[in-house]
């Protein structure tokens, strides 16, 4: 644990004594059903103090300050990350009332977008960004510690805990960490290998397995059921992607016994796997020719490829070896192994470490006939035991459960070094995770939660693959037999895979891909090319369980644009007219509104006349841009209900350079200070209870929040009623009803 105040050691100076003296390994997580305060709290430090304990490797402040990879942020984010999320969970659920200092909340709230594998660098990453020092961080940690150790001391507790229960916020927060562990381990692992030295503790894997692993050999696996999904009531924290259900009958199909080791992928590295556009698919040559990528991430050689790295280390090369030679003389590519803190010998028996383009290159690589396991065959090898609401079911909760996870090593570890499954099959559970041939998606009853409404749903957009089984980071949920993750193929994680032959050509391939219809502000909708090579037949092309995609068409535009701009449709102009005389009536601060589910814009046009600045807010990026093309005096053609075509245009009387159009999908802590917030698409958000219990901060004391809804889709009087009162009620049109909130003194 760290401290930091008058007359302690600086941050530095703390992070060694913690790298000195904090022992290797991760505690499992809490049992929901029956776990005490005690047990609570232990788990909390437990993850408060591994987090740090990673970075304590870092040898000066100045390291904490570098971009490891050009499409994240600088090191000392992701140290106080973490930090701000328990806070923002834990006021919005109301087990804290007040936060500890919302200029860092806002900093360190939210991370870079990953949605691009050639973004260009986000502001935050140059060194002209003034980042807060590391010891004002640290202090900031310490004091979100006592935050929440106190909490778990005095808020009241009962068993179990749930879903609904302030205390779930709790554990989100936890499991948030201990993702953020492993994912900063990962950005760790690409600075160089100078700026860190090992904590004392850390513990590698051996680096030759103790038998040989002979040959990767396929095994069978019959035709069987699986069953997935976590029972909302089992006992233990999961993640909103995790609920639902689903069961499949898995055709028969072979499988690679082993993971896909260094030595094996070695053979593709040198058969010119890097230069063969031909073995890759288009977005995977992209990536390539833009990496520059000739070997995996975490191999070095000596030929100066390029990091990777961001910012002041763009120019950095981790392969800076010296050239080897063979014993007869000729000069040969040496490789060895970057781990977490050191290069090490290449362990040629660990599992290699690679991206999805990677990892489908070298199955085209083996022939037409393989490819990777889909999610539902990846639970065929597993074996696990039946289903039940025993937490023992799960790994996780096994004592001495044989596989590399839970931070048994700080490394990965040889392939054959834990026992296979029942179906005969090595680290389905841990070393590292497996990408598989799924898209990201939600299983059947998908929900999100009301604390962390775009965990999942903005990536079941059929750009993030998953990955499964956890690797030798992966604690708390990452390494439950319920995971289910997912990135963008061009990302890396501690993440290799296993492949898949194809002895039957017509079979039907238990796959899942998502149909969305995700709308660029740059590019409008793209078309989703299947990346899935060798599959003719049984694809299952599912849409998106994040129906917010829905509102990203054609027709959904032109809805909106009749609702706001239609002669028969009588909404934006009644709407204002009742906020505008709520504000006169209470006496609002006009400088500054904000409207959220600002659709193709008319309120917030019209709310120019009354206020200073306007902010209109939406998830869909076809309503922004139609929004914003109205700002510049555009006019839109849209096809009515009737099929007559009809034309918006600006409303009269307004001021375009008093409004600013923003596409969010959360409610951001930088949103502070308005006199009004209109509330406009409860019915088209899949979880309204978090943006409602969020709005109160938007407001300046005294603010006021308006509420329009379709009839039969009243708010939540109930989450309301805790910062707000109700002041009026009325109906716009036959449709339409309006509630009037004042923020409570």
């Amino acid at each position: 644990m760290l401290t930091n105040g008058e007359n302690q050691p600086s941050a530095m100076e703390q992070m060694a004594s913690l790298k000195e003296n904090l022992v290797f390994g991760s505690l499992r997580p809490c049992n929901l059903s029956k776990c005490s305060k005690s047990q609570i709290k232990r788990y909390f430090e437990d993850t408060y103090d591994l987090d740090e304990y990673v970075f304590s490797a870092l040898l000066d402040e100045k390291d904490y300050y570098h971009c490891p990879d050009r499409l994240r942020l600088p090191v000392i984010f992701y140290l106080c990350h973490t930090a701000t999320f328990y806070v923002n969970k834990l006021l919005l659920a109301g087990m804290v009332k007040q936060r500890v200092n919302k200029h860092f909340e806002i900093m360190f709230e939210t991370g870079v977008d990953e949605m691009s594998w050639d973004d260009t660098e986000n502001y935050r990453m140059g060194g002209s960004y003034k980042w807060p020092a590391l010891d004002e961080l640290i202090r900031y940690r310490n004091q979100v510690r006592d935050m929440v150790l106190d909490c778990i001391e005095r808020f009241p507790f009962d068993l179990p805990v749930t879903q609904e229960s302030p205390w779930w916020s709790v554990f989100m927060g936890m499991d948030h960490e201990r993702i953020h562990i492993e994912t900063s381990s990962v950005l760790l692992r690409q600075l160089p290998v100078e700026m860190l030295k090992k904590p004392k503790n850390w513990k590698y894997a051996p680096l030759h397995a103790e038998t040989p692993t002979g040959s990767n050999e396929l095994i069978r696996v019959p035709q069987g059921p699986v069953e997935m999904g976590k029972p909302a009531d089992f006992p233990s924290y999961g993640w909103d992607n995790e609920y639902g259900n689903t069961k499949i009958v898995v055709p028969e199909f072979y499988a690679s016994k082993y993971l896909v080791t260094n030595k094996e992928f070695l053979q593709f590295v040198e058969d010119g796997g890097y230069a063969r556009k031909e073995l890759w698919t288009e977005e995977g040559w992209d990536w390539v020719t833009f990496k520059e990528a000739k070997h995996p991430l975490f191999w070095v050689c000596s030929g100066g490829c390029k990091s990777g790295c961001g910012s002041s280390l763009a120019s950095h090369s981790h392969c800076t070896l010296q050239p080897s030679s063979t014993d007869s003389g000729a000069c040969s590519m040496h490789y060895k192994y970057r781990a977490m803190y050191d290069i090490l010998e290449m362990p040629w028996d660990w599992p290699v470490d690679i991206n999805f383009h990677e990892a489908k290159a070298f199955c085209w690589w083996k022939g037409p006939d393989y490819r990777l396991p889909t999610e539902s065959e990846h639970h065929r090898m597993r074996g696990d035991p039946q289903l039940s609401l025993d937490a023992n079911c799960d790994p996780i909760y096994q004592e001495d459960f044989p596989a590399n996870i839970n931070l048994k090593f700080g490394s990965s570890s040889p392939v054959n070094m834990f026992p296979p499954t029942s179906m005969g099959f090595y680290d389905v559970y841990g070393n590292v995770w497996e990408w598989v041939e799924d898209d990201f998606n939600g299983l059947p009853g998908f929900k999100t939660h009301y604390l962390y409404d775009d965990f999942s749903s903005p990536c079941f957009d059929g750009k993030h693959t998953m990955i499964l089984g956890g690797s030798w980071a992966s604690t708390g949920d990452g390494a439950s037999r319920f995971a289910r993750y997912s990135f963008r193929r061009h990302f890396f994680q501690h993440a290799g895979f296993r492949y898949v032959h194809i002895h039957t050509p017509n079979a039907t391939t238990p796959l899942s891909l998502c149909k969305a219809d995700v709308f660029s502000l740059e590019t409008g909708v793209q078309e989703k090319a299947i990346s899935v090579q060798n599959v003719d037949q049984g694809v299952s092309c599912k849409s998106s369980t994040n129906t917010q995609f829905e509102y990203e068409t054609e027709e959904s535009l032109d809805a909106n644009l009749q609702l706001q701009y239609g002669v028969a449709e009588c909404y934006s102009e009644p709407l204002v007219k009742i906020c505008e005389d709520a504000c006169l009536k209470y006496k609002v601060d006009t400088s500054s509104a904000i409207v959220f589910g600002c659709g193709t814009g008319s309120t917030s046009f019209q709310l120019t006349r009354t206020f200073e600045e306007v902010i209109g807010v939406d998830y869909s990026g076809c309503f922004i841009e139609a929004a914003t093309k109205l700002s510049r005096g555009e006019t839109l053609s849209f096809t009515q209900g009737d099929g007559t075509k009809a034309v918006a245009r600006l409303p009269p009387g307004v001021n375009v350079d008093r409004v600013k159009f923003k596409q969010l999908t959360w409610v951001p802590n930088e949103i502070e200070g308005h006199g009004l917030v209109l509330f406009e698409f409860a019915e088209r958000l899949m979880e309204p209870k978090g943006w409602l219990s969020k709005l109160w901060e938007c407001l300046v004391p005294g603010g006021l929040l308006v509420i329009a809804t379709h009839k039969g889709c009243s708010p939540d009087r109930q989450t309301l009623q805790k910062w707000f009162s109700l002041k009026a009620e009325a109906d716009i049109g036959p449709q339409n009803g309006v509630s009037v909130w004042q923020l409570l003194a």
